[in-house]
């Protein structure tokens, strides 16, 4: 009787009806989640890194407003560009914010915020931090930021980016590198603990010496560019922190020693790769949520910057909302 039920084609197409209307109304749900998150976070905070001395210091279309819908088009209708957002909100949303402006008047609005989104990214990383993230655990890496080929000449941002090769994907480019510091979580992606953001030529090493040498009692663990071993023995006596790599080749060693250490080396490689292997899937997944390694549309400093964080921001920002 119930299969009978289930197939009848009236049946079939009144729940698949519920379906999207339930679709529909937990979206509206989450972007109000989103809307009153946003709103709670700028009056707090971040309202004062954008503060306004106009006479047009509260426009009728807000920064919140700004905000919400540039993460909620990205995460949950997976628009990546400024402009597929301002389409699908001018379309869909207009009952939400009545007072959208033009594309145009849009895109400047929010290319001011690029201060707000890297504030909120630094607050859902030291406020909303998962409870079984390994504190005392750190893992290591960057990806690229490609503004344009390594064949062409960098016309945008060109204080921030630079030209690099990535050997991951065996590319000369020009952009940013995305260093990350993440907690270590145990069967899941990492979590952030830091983000920098550097030209694509700068050093890995140079980033950690710079931005997270001083971290007590920590394991750090990264690839073979992080090879410094007098300057992490002064670490590890220093602040009680140890740095884990692949083992890097000795140049000129001789066969026989290669050959003797062979199977030690071989094992711990692969164990210390094998730690920090959760943070290129955090990369991949980030990559899959966002779109954030492809910045080719992107046509000044301000965007660049909100490219980076406002993606940043849209991924993580489930963490505080429980999504």
């Amino acid at each position: 009787m119930f299969v009978n039920i289930i197939n009848n084609q009236y049946i079939k197409l009144f729940l698949t009806k519920n379906r999207f209307y339930m679709h529909l109304i937990s979206n509206e749900l989450m972007l109000i989640k989103i809307y009153f998150f946003i709103c709670n976070i700028y009056e707090l905070e971040l309202k004062y890194s954008c503060l306004r001395f106009s006479n047009n210091k509260k426009p009728d279309f807000s920064d919140e407003e700004i905000m919400t819908i540039y993460i909620y088009s990205m995460i949950f209708e997976e628009k990546y560009k400024i402009k597929s957002i301002h389409k699908f909100a001018s379309t869909y949303m207009r009952s939400w914010f009545p007072k959208l402006p033009g594309y145009k008047n849009f895109n400047t609005r929010i290319n001011r915020l690029s201060e707000p989104f890297k504030y909120l990214c630094d607050i859902l990383f030291s406020n909303y931090c998962p409870d079984d993230c390994d504190f005392n655990t750190s893992l290591l890496d960057s990806m690229p930021i490609i503004t344009c080929s390594g064949k062409r000449s960098a016309k945008v941002a060109k204080e921030l980016v630079d030209k690099s090769f990535c050997s991951t994907k065996t590319l000369w480019y020009h952009g940013l590198k995305l260093h990350f510091l993440a907690y270590k979580r145990t069967n899941k992606l990492p979590f952030p603990e830091s983000v920098v953001i550097t030209p694509a030529s700068e050093n890995d090493l140079n980033v950690f010496k710079q931005n997270w040498n001083e971290f007590i009692n920590r394991s750090f663990f990264g690839d073979k560019i992080y090879f410094d071993p007098e300057y992490f023995k002064s670490i590890t006596k220093k602040y009680n922190s140890t740095m884990f790599i692949p083992i890097k080749a000795i140049k000129n060693q001789a066969e026989v020693l290669k050959q003797r250490d062979k199977a030690f080396n071989d094992l711990y490689s692969k164990a210390v790769s094998k730690i920090r292997q959760p943070i290129e899937s955090l990369f991949n997944w980030l990559n899959e949520k966002t779109d954030i390694q492809r910045a080719s549309r992107v046509r000044s400093t301000k965007g660049l910057l909100v490219h980076v964080f406002g993606k940043i921001a849209a991924a993580f920002i489930g963490f505080a909302l429980v999504i």
